[in-house]
């Protein structure tokens, strides 16, 4: 085997070998304002946070908020020592470089990430000398929608600290008049807030006492983390509504209030496969009869339930009498889910319903709920979308409900922006029924159909036809005055109401110009409203017309800096430090790798000790254990650091450092290879560290970096010198995956680690031959490389990223297209994202995953037809915390379990969030030995 020996030059110690979090008690947040300020809907919202390091030596410190996620971020800036360092929006593929180099160096990349219902994380840290401090602030906008007659403004806070001057102030000013506020949320202390309401203006102030940050509802030692929420609505009239121009834009609010409602006809499709199973399925039962008494005696409603086979509750729309209504709950409490997902068969059916019974002065509506992508009958995407779109025709909007994760949600928000409608995700909580029943409450009350706004000396105008307006609603347009010319612009909204055409229209025929808004912020408006059309339009369209929008959006978002899906905000810190590229994700979409720390690896091990001289040389040797680590001039070696090590390493001798010539600063190196892909960061100073069997530790690569903290003032006093030899302990690294073990009604999973290329035990039915098995890759924290289902005795199918091959007795295919698959009694459906794999009452899903630019496999199980099934995916643990003990436990099963908090990819959704989760042994977490579970 070839060997290399590497030299080189360190000055402190080689280690410090612990996978470590910037640690929030060497820092302290002084001060932590939220300054928010909304004007005719449009709220623009400041977070600003100065921290000081305590410490006697250089800290990183993180800058950590959460923002709404219909919120654009346009602008960031970070104060250091009387220097500021301003955020960039630049386009994605103007900004690639900065991205690729900042993950090659196994650092942060993509900080803004989706978190829970409303909102997006935005996370970023810097290097602060000694005793020295450093101010972030962060500017985000966005466009206050009306939902149910209210706006809603959240601000949420969570410095993870008591903080000794914490404030929020929030002033609202809405020319038209403010007829309600309320202030509430779990940070609603009604001891530290203040406030005021005069006319057209609110004030509301926040001041909690560092005590007082301990006593909130979800708020404790580490202060406050919650939301404050405050609600509001304006005066508005049956005329017109609300206009506003400045410098040759105008923005017009319209929500007419006093209107009769129209009835409606609805049909609601409810998706009954075998995924709905359990507490899915028990809540829309629920919030189905809460929405049946609801209905009104005028109004006519359909039910169709489905999985791979459609069933009606009648075949035409019925009254919503007392007697309908009565049997309409009964088939609700008696719908069993079983089976495929038939969506297409389903919503030509719900479409066909209302076209076959129109109703004159009436509002038709068309309700989808589902939990999962189309098993059964059509399964093109792309077609079904056609198929739906004729048969709707422009008729009547389509509303369509993603129930979890699991479901391809990209897909049912472009099937319901083609049909007018909107997709919402409903999440899997306590509270689904709860949010399934205020979705339809938004719908409930249609006043308006056929809305067309037209301006007469308008031009560069938003969406101005929209197919119904409901009750609680707002309908919001934005545009330019052609040639700044007020005395030309003249709006007008023509629409249907329940019984005749209604015009509306200004009673002087022309619009004054307000005069009252900046000569920015309603420019500001536009520009917003007009991107987020765009990108929902850019969904909808393929080819030059598709990249034609995209330009539009990403032009617009460059002028006006929004941190968009089309472009990123690069951070580059001080002194030739760090570049971080920030982007905003779409619905659902996860963190891009490496987003815990800015110096993690692929595999998530951080070693980092602060104090490095600005402008020392550092080198980076990537291999394939994607570790980490970070030494910035360590002063002394712990005899136990050696076991924070990746596996493979076992072999390094830190017993055999011995002093070196303290003048030796230059690297040495002789070596025949070229190093490869993601671990030691080592800095060039005053060791000469000897690798030798390069071969064996996997190195393929050096990279020159510069390091950017700062040395302890006293660091060149007393140098060390050391002499390490590095022995490589095997020749192949083996790398760690991590498992999450999905939990019911309990604060955060459980997860463990399985190292090495093995092969497990997915699911067996001990009453069936049907066993699957999964072979890990070689992606750290990866997944499968191959799947391989026995059906049967004679039956396998062994599933590749790229292949799917049926073996059927000594006759074998092999199968790369996407038509579909059938083997025995089972179908496989492969799309480009997935695979389906569906027989009997059993259900399972391979997501096609990706990180490090390698594709594998992960299979989820969606439905299975025995309580006794065996193996990973049929895992359901069971936990408590125990209360009161000094480090963190977990009883499982009647015995007390040591875990640490930690995080992992969830690779059972497309795309995988990143989740906290309970890190505890791979046999505690299985309750039995890992090797019952490898094949």
């Amino acid at each position: 085997m070839e060997r290399a020996v590497l030299q080189i030059t360190l000055f402190g110690l080689l280690l410090a070998l612990a996978a470590t979090q910037p640690n929030k008690d060497d820092w302290d947040i002084y001060s932590f304002h939220i300054n928010s300020t909304v004007t005719s809907r449009y709220a623009t919202t400041v977070i600003t946070s100065r921290m000081a390091n305590r410490m006697d030596e250089s800290k990183e410190i993180e800058f950590h908020v959460r923002i709404p996620k219909n919120a654009f971020i346009s602008k960031f800036r970070m104060f250091i020592d009387g220097q500021v360092y301003d955020g960039i929006v630049k386009g994605k593929e103007k900004a690639r470089q900065q991205y690729t180099e900042a993950v090659s160096r196994g650092q942060s990349a993509g900080l803004v990430s989706s978190v829970g219902r409303t909102l997006e994380e935005f996370k970023t840290s810097v290097t602060v000398a000694a005793h020295k401090k450093v101010t972030f602030e962060l500017t985000y906008e966005e466009l206050l929608k009306r939902r149910l007659g209210k706006y809603e403004l959240q601000i949420h806070a969570r410095p993870m600290q008591p903080v000794k001057s914490f404030k929020v102030d929030v002033h609202i000013h809405e020319e038209s008049g403010i007829n309600i506020v309320e202030v509430k949320g779990g940070l609603a202390l009604a001891d530290a807030i203040n406030k005021t309401h005069a006319d057209n203006e609110v004030w509301v102030n926040f001041y909690p006492t560092e005590d007082q940050q301990k006593t909130c509802t979800s708020c404790g030692e580490q202060g406050l983390n919650g939301d404050l929420v405050i609600v509001y609505d304006v005066n508005r009239d049956s005329g017109l509504g609300d206009i506003k121009t400045s410098a040759g834009y105008f923005v017009h609010h319209f929500a007419p209030s006093s209107l009769t409602r129209i009835s409606k006809n609805v049909v609601f499709l409810i998706d009954r496969s075998g995924s709905m199973h359990g507490k899915k399925m028990q809540q829309t039962r629920l919030a189905l009869i809460h929405i049946l008494n609801d209905l009104s005696e005028d109004d006519h409603f359909g039910l169709i339930t489905f999985d791979g086979s459609i069933s009606y509750w009648k075949r035409e729309l019925v009254q919503a009498n007392q007697r309908n209504l009565e049997s309409a709950k009964i088939f609700s409490r008696n719908i069993r889910e079983s089976g495929a997902t038939n969506i297409n068969s389903a919503v030509l059916e719900g479409a066909s319903l209302l076209n076959a019974h129109p109703r004159e002065d009436s509002a038709s509506i068309l309700i989808l709920l589902t939990d999962g992508d189309p098993t059964s009958g059509v399964t093109n995407l792309e077609q079904i979308q056609s198929n739906v779109r004729v048969a709707i025709a422009d008729e009547f909007p389509l509303y369509c409900l993603g129930f979890g994760f699991d479901v391809n949600f990209e897909f049912l928000e472009k099937m319901s922006l083609q049909n007018n409608g909107v997709a919402r995700r409903i999440y899997e909580d306590s509270d689904a029924d709860l949010q399934l029943k205020g979705f339809y409450e938004e719908v409930a009350t249609p006043l308006l159909i056929d809305v067309t706004m037209s301006y007469e000396g308008g031009t560069n105008l938003t969406q101005t036809v929209f197919s119904q307006y409901y009750n609680g609603s707002e309908i919001v347009v934005a545009g330019q005055i052609t040639d700044n010319d007020i005395g030309t612009f003249t709006p007008q909204v023509v629409a249907i109401s329940s019984s005749k055409k209604m015009t509306f229209s200004n009673p002087n025929g022309t619009v004054e110009s307000t005069g009252t808004e900046s000569a920015d912020h309603i420019q500001r408006v536009w520009a917003y409203l007009t991107v987020k059309q765009l990108l929902e339009k850019e969904l909808l369209l393929s080819g030059a017309e598709k990249e034609n929008v995209k330009r539009e959006a990403l032009e617009l978002s460059l002028k006006y800096s929004f941190v968009t899906p089309l472009t990123s905000m690069v951070v580059t810190k001080p002194e030739g430090g760090d570049t971080e590229v920030l982007h905003k994700p779409k619905e659902g979409e996860a963190p891009q790798t490496g987003s815990r720390h800015p110096n993690i690896g692929s595999s998530g091990s951080v070693m980092h000790t602060s104090g490095t001289r600005q402008g020392h040389l550092a080198r980076v040797m990537h291999t394939s254990a994607g570790s980490v680590m970070h030494t910035s001039g360590a002063r002394q070696a712990s005899p136990g650091a050696r076991q924070g090590l990746p596996d493979g390493y076992g072999g390094m001798d830190l017993s055999s450092i011995q002093p070196k010539d303290s003048g030796l600063r230059s690297t040495q190196l002789n070596a025949e290879r070229v190093f490869s892909a993601s671990i030691l960061t080592m800095i060039q100073r005053d060791y000469t560290v000897h690798v030798q069997d390069m071969d064996s530790l996997g190195i393929s690569k050096i990279e020159d970096l510069e390091e950017s903290t700062m040395l302890p003032p006293n660091i060149d006093e007393a140098p060390t010198q050391v002499h390490a030899t590095i022995v490589p302990a095997t020749d192949n690294i083996p790398v760690s995956h991590r498992f999450l073990l999905k939990t019911e009604n309990q604060s955060l999973p459980l997860c463990f680690d399985v190292t090495g290329d093995v092969r497990l035990k997915l699911l067996h039915h001990p009453t069936s031959e049907l066993s699957v098995h999964g072979e890990l890759d070689s992606v750290s924290n990866g997944g499968f490389r191959r799947i391989v289902i026995q059906l049967n005795a004679d039956l396998y199918v062994d599933v590749e990223v790229n292949k799917i091959t049926v073996r059927e007795g000594s006759r074998i295919t092999h199968h790369t297209g996407q038509d579909p698959i059938t083997a025995g009694s089972w179908t496989i459906i492969r799309r480009d994202k997935d695979i389906d794999v569906a027989g009997g009452d059993t259900h399972l899903v391979i997501l096609i995953q990706g990180k490090d630019a390698q594709s594998f496999l992960w299979p989820v199980l969606r439905q299975q037809s025995s309580d006794s099934a065996e193996g990973i995916l049929a895992l359901n643990p069971v936990y408590e915390e125990v209360p009161q003990t000094p480090t963190t436990k977990l009883r499982i099963k009647d015995q007390e379990i040591d875990v640490t908090r930690a995080n992992a990819a969830d690779y059972s959704i497309s795309p995988p969030l990143t989740l906290d989760c309970w890190l505890l042994s791979a046999d505690s977490a299985l309750q039995r030995r890992l090797e019952a579970f490898i094949v």
